[in-house]
């Protein structure tokens, strides 16, 4: 709830906003089984509008989405995936290895919207506030809006799945973007096929989640 008293504004959120959101935050998931159905165009423009509230370094607002609809720019994506993932597989020993090869680990060819998510390092939007000393804040900014999209996605009934199994450089050259562009990700978006209340990747026995208790050093 918003109200305004004055210029100041007062913004407050009950308990029932507070237990939903943390449904959100439970629900979100790495999707890499989509249904073939479009997604409507004005809902991914909603959920592209929501990600431009996350905060940025200095206002930065470095993100860049590219929408990659090409049939032929997305089968050099694919094929870049196929021979990551293939390479990542060899990496491993015996039964992770196979335990690996089991796992579907993107939906590059069911997902309806890909979108590649980049960073722009040579924006001047911003001033350079906060990034003289750690001029990775920028990408840390993108991922920030990569987070709110997945949710803002999520809220809407959309899954979306993070593809890390990629060559950047392959991307880049496959989509043309300037070259002080860097990829920070590269998402499947589009109604997913089944819902679990766990991640995958638990499901299947890759890895348990940890306690969130490990996460907090005391110092």
């Amino acid at each position: 709830m918003v109200s305004t008293a004055g210029e100041r504004i007062v913004v407050s959120f009950d308990a029932a906003f507070r237990r939903t959101l943390a449904d959100l935050f439970a629900w979100r998931r790495d999707v890499r089984r989509f249904r073939k159905d479009s997604v409507d165009e004005g809902l991914l423009r909603g959920c592209l509008d929501l990600a431009a509230l996350s905060p940025s370094v200095g206002n930065s607002q470095p993100w860049r989405f590219v929408r990659v609809a090409d049939p032929g720019r997305r089968a050099r994506v694919v094929a870049s995936f196929e021979r990551c993932n293939a390479e990542a597989a060899s990496g491993y020993e015996a039964e992770r290895r196979e335990a690996y090869i089991r796992l579907k680990l993107a939906g590059l060819r069911e997902a309806p919207v890909h979108l590649a998510v980049f960073c722009d390092e040579a924006t001047e939007t911003g001033h350079g506030l906060g990034r003289a000393t750690m001029p990775e804040m920028l990408r840390y900014s993108v991922v920030t809006a990569v987070q709110t999209f997945w949710l803002a996605a999520r809220a809407q009934g959309l899954g979306v799945g993070w593809v890390s199994i990629l060559e950047p450089g392959t991307v880049c050259e496959t989509l043309g973007v300037p070259c002080a562009w860097h990829l920070v990700a590269y998402l499947c978006v589009g109604y997913p096929v089944e819902e679990h209340a766990d991640p995958e990747l638990v499901r299947h026995g890759w890895q348990d989640r940890l306690d969130p208790r490990m996460a907090l050093i005391e110092r």
